[in-house]
């Protein structure tokens, strides 16, 4: 009976440590593709540094050849005082501006110009900084974990539940329009303007059935 435990333990283990896939090599660009301005991501200390005129380095390697519909993904992010930034999903490759298909979560501690804080669904499901006191702060790292299932998408900033919202069946995109739904896609790391500076890094994916 012990053995069988044992070897229950051993595969559940083995299973939670090869289900995430690691999407960035900490090195170099290699399966990502940079939308905008190419001088505004830089790869330093194992992250991705954003910092210049607007840019997105969007995934564009060979897991789920780059299409993801329901998942889990994770993204450590570390913002510098008065710094916007972002992670999208259910995207496409953009080649300069905003995208205009898929959902923001927003990296934004204090930025002043917006009151829409880490962890928001931009402009879907605000947050304020009061519901992100004493979870992230300037100069330090912390989680993004995006859970996509169906129509839910849930948000949480270092495992602390922030968004929990589901899209409705008369959604038609909200204030941004028709290319906020919810449908499938690939992720975006956001460079937000040139007195920004953000930083990504382990981001890593699990896919859902």
């Amino acid at each position: 009976m012990i053995r069988l435990i044992l070897l229950l333990a051993t595969a559940t283990a083995g299973f939670a440590q090869g289900d995430w896939i690691q999407l960035f090599n900490g090195k170099d660009f290699t399966g990502w593709k940079v939308g905008g301005d190419q001088s505004s991501f830089t790869v330093k200390d194992g992250a991705f540094v954003a910092h210049g005129p607007v840019a997105h380095a969007f995934y564009d390697g060979p897991v789920k050849n780059h299409d993801f519909k329901n998942f889990e993904l994770m993204v450590d992010v570390k913002a510098e005082p008065n710094s916007n930034g972002g992670v999208y999903f259910h995207t496409i490759f953009q080649e300069k501006g905003f995208p205009k298909k898929g959902f923001e979560v927003q990296v934004n501690n204090t930025f002043v110009k917006d009151p829409i804080k880490s962890g928001s669904l931009y402009h879907v499901k605000d947050i304020g900084e009061a519901d992100i006191k004493n979870i992230t702060k300037d100069n330090e790292w912390f989680t993004e974990h995006i859970v996509v299932k169906g129509n839910n998408v849930v948000i949480k900033l270092n495992g602390k539940e922030v968004v929990n919202w589901t899209q409705p069946a008369d959604w038609t995109g909200g204030r941004e329009g028709a290319g906020r739904s919810v449908d499938h896609g690939t992720f975006a790391l956001q460079g937000h303007d040139p007195g920004s500076i953000v930083h990504y890094k382990n981001i890593r994916v699990r896919p859902l059935p």
